[in-house]
């Protein structure tokens, strides 16, 4: 097995609120990824003293022991408990249920010598590579099929669609949006190689449209996630009229994870 991860912040005046990892049990025998995207906030009230990073690490620590110590627990029952563990940690401060209480998007990996686990939860992108070399993207596509009008600003994403139904998900303080998570699994033989990716390093394929998902996985197998995310900061520098980036952030926390199993 071999892993390569990258992850960097949209800027240096701020810090980066992704979080990732690899697990590998003492065994040997199997291991997981875990990569997070914490949601960025409009300016405002959260009802929470707390920071994106301070949530998505806590987060991320929780999923990373949880998808070890537990190989038995399907990974949105993972989810749940991490995100009922994140939860009591700052339930006696904070609101939790204000909805722009610190989040993330979800992508989790978990493999053994029988299987390939998946879950994804908005909309990071986890890439999944066959021994023929045929990539299948898991994406949950439920943010990308909102009209236009519903995302139009940011106080409306917090208050009609964000974890709405009719709407989409992210990882809060509810663990019983873990039900709504992409999930599957595949017998190990049919899985090369898997990427995880934030929607900051997607943006090769998904804002530039420097190539597919297939494209995007050679790239990674051949120069590595640092590549990536080099050629996606190029792209955003070279883009100064925004005729790809539109209202979007010039440069978002980005990151990449590749396992070669």
């Amino acid at each position: 097995m071999r892993t390569e991860l990258v992850s960097e912040p949209g800027g240096p005046d701020r810090p980066n609120e992704d979080f990732a990892s690899v697990g590998v049990p003492a065994s040997g025998q199997g291991g997981s990824l875990v990569v997070l995207d914490g949601v960025t906030p409009p300016r405002g009230p959260t009802g929470c003293l707390h920071s994106v990073p301070w949530f998505t690490a806590r987060l991320g620590g929780a999923l990373t022991e949880l998808t070890v110590s537990l190989p038995d627990v399907p990974l949105d029952e993972a989810l749940s408990r991490a995100l009922a563990r994140t939860a009591s940690a700052h339930a006696a401060t904070c609101d939790l249920s204000h909805p722009r209480t610190p989040q993330a998007t979800v992508v989790l990996a978990r493999w053994s010598p029988a299987a390939v686990e998946y879950l994804v939860l908005s909309d990071s992108a986890l890439l999944i590579e066959s021994p023929d070399g045929a990539v299948t993207p898991v994406l949950d596509d439920r943010l990308a099929r909102l009209p236009r009008a519903a995302l139009a600003t940011d106080a409306l994403v917090d208050t009609t669609v964000r974890n709405k139904e009719g709407g989409f998900f992210t990882a809060a303080a509810d663990p019983a949006v873990a039900r709504r998570a992409v999930t599957g699994t595949l017998p190990r033989a049919r899985v090369r190689a898997l990427a995880a990716l934030t929607d900051g390093a997607a943006r090769w394929v998904e804002t530039f449209r420097e190539g597919d998902w297939t494209d995007c996985c050679t790239l990674l197998r051949k120069e590595g996630p640092e590549a990536l995310v080099e050629r996606v900061r190029a792209l955003e520098r070279a883009d100064g009229d925004r005729a790809y980036l539109g209202r979007g952030k010039r440069h978002d926390d980005a990151t990449a994870v590749y396992v070669r199993l």
